[in-house]
């Protein structure tokens, strides 16, 4: 696990690094910045970003040129949890360790804050990435379109309000969790792919992996809200609960999502055997999302 800390930490180092030099709050708009920064360099894992970048490194691609995309990942990740707190949402006034964007400058300019950080996520994926032929760039910008949109996280969340205090399905459930947090989780994995010249079935091993580690991190996520405290999470702890969420805990009981998470992580690991997929970042962060208190 220290291995793994040891590459965590210089990842986010690296993309925290990029992150800082986005978006100078200055002009008329300054505080428009300042509220996007507010959230962008607040101390989060920065899982996603890692996930592009192990995976582009794991078929030998320089952490360097990967940057670009490990940060419009985050910047779609970070638009997300704004959103996500807002009143009209889940109505949260603590992320990371802070207060919510919300809170700190009002509803309108939070609001907009996550419309540019969006935005600007695809601006900076669409810029010339070195050594990446534009088909496969292309590919990258498609796959973050898809993996976050109506079809992705965006559909998930929207399946997620409207089942959010009624009666609902383990089925339902997975929908939420597959479509709200794992798409994106394995969007990560298949754009640092991207950034090699791959056949098809390691790119669907990759697919595959990510969508598993996605599934699982949600699971885990779960029980964190029952389990863990606000002070360990960063954020309100026993939300889901209390407003009657759809999750894996409510319909089969903390233990057994944990042994849920466990074999969903195993079958993502059995893809990247089958396709003979040597990655030790890849395999670490998977015991880490299983084992993680946060």
């Amino acid at each position: 696990m220290d291995v793994l800390q040891t590459y965590l930490d210089a990842c986010k180092e690296a993309v925290n690094a990029f992150l800082a030099r986005l978006f100078e709050p200055a002009g008329l708009h300054a505080r428009l910045k300042e509220a996007m920064n507010y959230s962008l360099m607040a101390d989060g894992k920065r899982l996603r970003p890692a996930l592009v970048m192990a995976s582009a490194e794991t078929f030998g691609i320089p952490r360097d040129r990967v940057l670009p995309a490990a940060a419009a990942v985050e910047l779609i990740h970070c638009y997300s949890l704004i959103h996500d707190d807002l009143p009209c949402m889940d109505d949260d006034d603590l992320r990371r360790g802070q207060p919510t964007n919300h809170v700190v400058y009002g509803e309108a300019m939070a609001l907009l804050a996550g419309d540019a950080l969006l935005t600007e996520a695809f601006h900076l994926l669409a810029r010339p990435l070195e050594g990446v032929p534009a088909e496969r760039q292309l590919a990258m910008i498609r796959t973050l379109a898809s993996r976050a949109g109506v079809d992705g996280m965006v559909g998930g969340q929207a399946v997620d309000i409207e089942r959010t205090g009624g009666l609902g399905t383990l089925e339902d459930v997975e929908f939420i969790h597959l479509h709200k947090t794992a798409r994106l989780i394995q969007a990560c994995v298949e754009i640092g792919g991207y950034f090699a010249d791959l056949d098809s079935e390691v790119r669907r091993a990759l697919s595959v992996y990510g969508e598993c580690l996605g599934l699982a991190f949600q699971m885990i996520d779960d029980v964190l809200d029952v389990t863990a405290s606000t002070e360990q999470l960063g954020k309100t702890a026993g939300k889901d609960v209390e407003e009657g969420k759809l999750t894996y805990p409510r319909f089969v009981g903390v233990e057994r999502t944990r042994d849920l998470a466990r074999e969903v992580i195993r079958r993502g690991e059995q893809a990247l055997a089958d396709a003979g997929i040597e990655s030790q970042p890849l395999r670490a962060l998977q015991g880490l999302v299983v084992d993680r208190e946060r």
